[in-house]
């Protein structure tokens, strides 16, 4: 529930060069991560002598979501190259057998990353004009590497970890507070610092407005509703959501005190509230 630095100008506390720094670092680690994460199936199933074939449906889906995200020009061409790699990770999450279903449940965590895109573009361009006059608008190329990195990273190594919870709770968090960021800066209104409730300018680092809270709210629980589709959350539910909900809240708390003090940038305050809202949601399951 903060401002993503869209705006032309630079309007936060950390010096341009050390955000850039922490942006980049982050981009090279955890995209090396991930990179590994997505090696190890095929070089595993090449050991053991398995076909390859099975890996087909995936690798599909990453190249047709990139191609879509790059038409709309919803990314960079490096963060749709990053975005297909979750893609890929994502499309290979693994099944979930539940006391409901004879069978078990194939790639549950792609239609909550589908859904992620979407409610991410809807609330992006939703009042793209008031943003724009406030310095507050995405940019028109999309989403940097590293902001994909940010928000999908954490998601997609719990679920090459075998962490659906963590992973459908890393989501619905990315969700909850891009959606609560756009939605709160194109309304305007009331914000106010969560740390010591005093009134700010909406888009401030930390602060928090109705408007903005009730939508990521709502855009969690629908990451979350995705995610249990045929049960494939039973019985984590209700953990999940609130564990996402919880993310967003310590994004807003990250922002009102290290990101305010130039410690850090958004992008880490990103990736730290997915890994925590991820972190929750696993240990309560």
């Amino acid at each position: 529930m903060d401002n993503d630095g869209h705006s032309s100008g630079w309007n936060h506390t950390i010096s341009p060069i050390r955000d850039h720094a922490q942006s980049r670092a982050l981009t090279w680690i955890v995209g090396l991560l991930l990179a590994a994460a997505a090696a190890a199936p095929p070089i595993a199933a090449l050991k053991l002598g398995l076909p390859l074939w099975p890996l087909g449906l995936p690798l599909v889906a990453s190249f047709i979501f990139g191609a879509v995200v790059l038409t709309l020009r919803a990314a960079t061409p490096g963060g749709v190259a990053l975005g297909m790699l979750i893609c890929f990770l994502l499309t290979q999450s693994p099944q979930v057998w539940t006391g409901f279903s004879t069978f078990p449940i194939e790639r549950p965590a792609l239609p909550a990353l589908i859904g992620v895109f979407v409610l991410s573009f809807v609330a992006t361009k939703f009042g793209r004009t008031r943003k724009e006059a406030r310095g507050l608008a995405e940019p028109r190329r999309g989403r940097r590497a590293s902001q994909i990195v940010a928000n999908l990273g954490i998601a997609a190594l719990f679920a090459a970890s075998g962490r659906y919870e963590g992973c459908i709770a890393a989501l619905a968090e990315a969700a909850a507070d891009t959606v609560s960021s756009e939605i709160g800066q194109a309304i305007g209104g009331p914000a106010r610092l969560l740390t010591s409730w005093k009134p700010v300018p909406s888009g401030t680092d930390g602060a928090i407005s109705i408007a903005g809270t009730l939508a990521g709210v709502v855009a969690a629980a629908i990451i979350v509703i995705i995610g249990s589709l045929r049960h494939a959350l039973t019985p984590h539910i209700a953990v999940t959501f609130l564990a996402a909900c919880a993310g967003l809240f310590f994004d807003s708390l990250l922002g009102a005190t290290i990101e305010r003090k130039g410690w850090i940038g958004n992008d880490l305050v990103n990736f730290a509230s997915t890994l925590f809202a991820a972190a929750v949601a696993t240990l309560l399951s």
